[in-house]
């Protein structure tokens, strides 16, 4: 494998990566620390991630308890949470903020896996987008006389081939979340 092609493939593992951190702020039926991974929080004069104001855990199955470290930030934390379109409702005692998980309704459940369709397609484009640069670089080769007809062949079919285990890759992580939301 090219240096090319290992910058191809780094670029298409990249879209995978991010396609399993949206997955991972999905809400499902249970408690995960992931769910609030993506929720900021203005705290400090700056939009900060939840895990450097407060530590999150699971006590329960249905039940996310977020611990604020600075009493100042409670506030701010529990108006993040709110404000993070999850369905979330906490609740303040002290410095511990219960965060119950609520069942998803079966309407809630079809719009997450619409939401996790949709997150799958943005990584399908990246990818292809990688594609596309890679197969446009193998065309300036051959134009210049670095590569023959041949090999610009031969390298665009390996191109075509990592593009396709991707995709194949990403079709598998949706089906895998869209089976995670609608159990129940």
């Amino acid at each position: 494998m090219s240096a090319d092609e290992q910058d191809l493939k780094r670029r298409m593992d990249g879209a995978l990566e991010a396609l399993r951190r949206e997955f991972s702020g999905l809400r499902t039926g249970r408690a995960s620390t992931s769910l609030l991974e993506n929720v900021q929080v203005d705290a400090y004069g700056a939009a900060m991630p939840m895990n450097q104001v407060a530590s999150v855990s699971v006590p329960e199955p249905r039940l996310l308890a977020v611990q604020v470290w600075d009493n100042g930030n409670i506030k701010a934390v529990e108006k993040a949470i709110i404000d993070s379109e999850l369905g979330l409702n906490p609740q303040t005692e002290g410095n511990l903020i219960r965060v119950p998980i609520p069942e998803l309704s079966e309407e809630r459940r079809e719009e997450m896996t619409k939401v996790a369709a949709k997150y799958a397609e943005q990584a399908r484009v990246a990818v292809r987008n990688v594609r596309r640069d890679g197969m446009d670089f193998l065309k300036k080769l051959e134009k210049d006389g670095d590569i023959s007809q041949d090999e610009h062949r031969a390298r665009g079919d390996d191109i075509q081939q990592m593009t396709d285990s991707h995709i194949t890759t990403i079709d598998e992580l949706l089906e895998a979340k869209e089976q995670e939301i609608m159990q129940v």
